[in-house]
């Protein structure tokens, strides 16, 4: 945890992925999070994976260091009091993070009819209002269509939800860019993050869109690197690394290591090419390249090849599960000063990672862990909305808190 968003009050009504890592993103670099949910939970709650109690990792994950408040949205006086938080005074707040519907109860225009300088941000599936998650919305870009083996023309899903997370940052960042502008100005803002624009911009961003109007669709191909060197191969002991070789450093510290030298030269010169200088070259003719590497690699074990790896500047990578990384890989879990070992609500302890960015030179704050739904209802409802102890028992008592 930082305290560079110290003072920051953000209100949070999402669930899923997208709306709720831009609130963790802001939480773990020091604004207040305070995330309503209805009573029970939201759609969320329950997500997968979850511990044997069926407590949901997900939810504990995606909402480490927020405040929780239970509220019964169901009901009219249910939603006033949401609102009533999103809109509640100071010039640090007045900050609404959500995936609710654009219109409704917590539209931009009902919250700014409470607090003009409201800035509403709002994670959406499709731009026109349409519903959709990150699988559908990569479904209709085509990214399923270009991964995976080159013989089978099935689509691929991918199980990581690039479009949830890259929307979770790119939300904490609009939002922030929307504050800045408010403190000079004073002006509030509606900002729209859809899932649908952020796929398709980046996809223009990375020169995917010219490329396929140009040429076509990209063909599957594998694991092999579109556009330079690259792919996975078997060593003697029947491991698999990864080597990938962009730069011309890269390339030639590769070769020499492999001592591959003189075969890729009679290559180069067979087919006119400098690898060296071309990376596409590399690319074009990697079914020639890539029998030479093969056979390289089938010569030499794993232990052999890593540090000779290492001192040549080649760029490779281990595949391994999961589990061996989170329980053997120093670098990424088992000392990574991100994590600390935490017992959570759920009461199951494990690593527990604070924000991916590091200060230089600043010291971290502790990581802090999900709330319990509601822990912080009546800490919201007396800090945020000054209501006293008898105010706060009624809302109890009516159930429209919990």
């Amino acid at each position: 945890m930082y305290d560079l968003l110290k003072g920051l009050r953000v209100v949070e009504g999402a669930a899923f992925i997208a709306g709720p890592s831009c609130g963790l993103h802001l939480a773990q670099m020091g604004a207040e999070v305070i995330r309503f949910d209805a009573i029970g939970g939201g759609p969320d709650y329950r997500r997968w994976p979850i511990t044997p109690g069926g407590d949901s990792l997900y939810w504990e994950g995606l909402n480490k260091g927020k405040k929780s408040i239970a509220i019964d949205l169901g009901r009219p006086e249910g939603r006033a009091l949401a609102v009533a938080i999103a809109t509640a005074p100071g010039d640090d707040a007045g900050l609404f993070l959500t995936n609710y519907p654009v219109r409704g109860f917590l539209s931009h225009e009902a919250l700014a009819a409470q607090r003009a300088d409201i800035i509403t941000l709002r994670v959406m599936g499709w731009a026109d209002g349409s519903p959709a998650v990150d699988y559908t919305i990569n479904a209709a870009v085509g990214v399923p269509q270009m991964t995976g083996p080159a013989e089978d023309d099935r689509p691929v899903n991918h199980v990581l939800p690039a479009w949830d997370l890259l929307g979770g940052a790119y939300a904490a960042f609009a939002l922030t860019s929307a504050l800045l502008r408010r403190r000079q100005s004073g002006q509030g803002a509606e900002i729209r993050v859809p899932l649908s624009d952020l796929a398709a911009s980046t996809l223009s961003h990375l020169g995917s869109v010219a490329e396929v109007l140009a040429g076509g669709d990209r063909p599957r191909m594998g694991n092999d690197l579109f556009g330079a060197f690259g792919r996975d191969f078997v060593t003697a002991d029947g491991k698999r690394l990864i080597v990938v070789a962009i730069t011309p450093r890269q390339w030639t510290g590769l070769l020499r290591t492999l001592d591959l030298g003189d075969a890729v030269a009679a290559i180069e010169a067979e087919v006119g090419a400098n690898f060296a200088r071309d990376e596409g070259a590399r690319f074009i003719h990697r079914a020639r390249l890539f029998p030479l590497f093969d056979a390289a690699f089938a010569t030499r074990t794993t232990d052999a090849l890593k540090p000779a790896f290492d001192a040549g500047g080649v760029t490779w990578g281990e595949y391994q599960t999961l589990h061996q990384a989170v329980t053997t890989d120093a670098r990424l879990f088992t000392a990574n000063p991100l994590f600390e070992t935490l017992t959570h609500p759920s009461g199951q302890i494990y690593p527990t990672s604070g924000p991916a960015a590091t200060l230089a030179g600043e010291a971290r704050g502790s990581v802090a862990t999900a709330p319990r739904l509601g822990s912080h209802t009546d800490e919201v409802l007396a800090s945020v909305l000054g209501l006293d102890s008898g105010a706060i028992g009624r809302l109890h008592d009516e159930g429209l808190v919990a």
